[in-house]
């Protein structure tokens, strides 16, 4: 049995396909299964209001990224199944962008003195992040954050989305 693809080896096949989709590529991952490996690679960028991609942005990326691993001699002899998916809403916020899209959304803040701060994302710069508690305004800079997590909602009022059906 030949040799399974190395992510080094891929990852400068996949990466100029996702970025050419407007996309960043978060995560290469290379699993063996049976006979076969699994290409599981997690994109992010911006899709429709400043949120991460949609359904359609990552099913072109997935078009694309397939033509490119069925010609490259990497993949091109070896049977693969191809995943391509968002990072979710438990992935932690490391980058500015990734705040950036999250605008609007409940996280949890961790920050470097031991304290959470619970809040929604307000506004997002270079320097920090505001969130809302309660009607009140807490400024945090990015510095001051060890980990951050979206919470994920059934239901958010506020914009009118809901998870519940019309009764």
């Amino acid at each position: 049995m030949e040799s399974a693809v190395r992510t080094s080896e891929l990852r400068p096949v996949v990466e100029p396909v996702i970025e050419a989709q407007g996309l960043e590529l978060e995560d290469l991952v290379i699993v063996r299964a049976g006979q076969r490996q699994i290409v599981r690679l997690t994109v992010d960028g911006d899709g429709p209001e400043g949120l991460g991609p949609d359904l359609d942005s990552i099913a072109a990326a997935s078009r694309a990224l397939s033509a490119v691993l069925d010609d490259s001699p990497l993949t091109g002899d070896r049977p693969y199944v191809l995943e391509v998916g968002s990072p979710g809403v438990g992935r932690p916020l490391t980058r500015v962008a990734q705040w950036r899209r999250n605008r609007g959304r409940l996280v949890v803040v961790c920050r470097r003195d031991g304290s959470t701060v619970t809040g929604r994302v307000r506004a997002v710069d270079a320097a920090g992040v505001s969130l809302e508690r309660d009607g009140n305004v807490i400024e945090l800079s990015h510095d001051d954050i060890v980990q951050a997590v979206v919470q994920a909602e059934l239901t958010r009022s506020e914009t009118g989305l809901s998870s519940s059906s019309p009764g």
